[in-house]
């Protein structure tokens, strides 16, 4: 049926084009010390990085050691990095993954920017989760929470069996898998993501969050400081 009303129907337009704007994401880039170009979009309050960091550079110029033997890693009890498989094509996509050291120095990021900590994850769980809002006592529980925001989080392709995401607010989560401290081994690549935050939880321990391919929920916990995580930066809304 037509609208016969222009006055209705301006109303209607109107509507439909700030919906549509709404749905857009703002996108921007942010370019790191080492000459990589990240994609950044902005998610409520806070503008993110799009993609994983591959630095592998600190932002005073001071090189990260990277290191690809298993024995090596599981001993380090101070800042270090490597590729998943000790693979130059997987950090393309992935990115890099950090120990919590390098995350602990406050340096990792481009200048002006910054590791999210515990508190800032929970507000982007809550904004872009389509039941629990920000501040929701639900984002302090650990283990999987809130109803969908993994599913809101993750990109739109590369996931495990096609359990992609949404991605409305194109924050484009990929799984880049982990290096476990225990062993050295690398691990999950394709299926899960995991990403430090600058809090820590105890002497060996800090807080992270994962995105799992089976489960839209987030998943918020706390692991061995030695173990290899992919690392996101964010800074406020500007």
């Amino acid at each position: 049926m037509m609208m016969k009303n222009p006055a209705i129907l301006s109303i209607f337009l109107q509507v439909a084009i700030t919906t549509l704007i709404a749905q857009t994401p703002e996108k921007g880039n942010v370019t790191d010390i080492d000459g990589n170009v990240y994609r950044t979009v902005l998610i409520g309050k806070q503008e993110w990085m799009a993609e994983n960091l591959k630095t592998t550079t600190f932002s005073d110029g001071t090189k990260i050691l990277c290191v690809t033997g298993s024995a090596e890693w599981t001993g380090l009890n101070s800042s270090a990095c490597c590729l998943y498989n000790n693979s130059e094509n997987h950090a393309d996509t992935f990115g890099v993954l950090y120990n919590w050291y390098a995350v602990s120095r406050g340096t990792l990021c481009p200048e002006g920017w910054r590791i999210p900590t515990d508190e800032e994850w929970k507000y982007l769980e809550g904004y872009v989760d389509s039941r629990y809002g920000v501040g929701d006592t639900i984002w302090n529980k650990t283990g999987l929470r809130g109803n969908d925001a993994g599913l809101q989080l993750r990109a739109s392709s590369g996931w495990y069996q096609g359990r992609n995401g949404a991605d409305p607010f194109g924050f484009s989560a990929l799984p880049g898998g982990e290096r476990l401290s225990r062993n050295g081994r690398f691990f999950v690549s394709g299926k899960n993501g995991f990403w430090w935050s600058s809090s820590g939880y105890s002497a060996s321990f800090a807080w992270y969050r994962s995105i799992i391919y089976a489960f839209d929920q987030v998943c918020r916990s706390t692991h061995d400081k030695r173990f290899g995580f992919s690392v996101r930066c964010l800074r406020d809304k500007k």
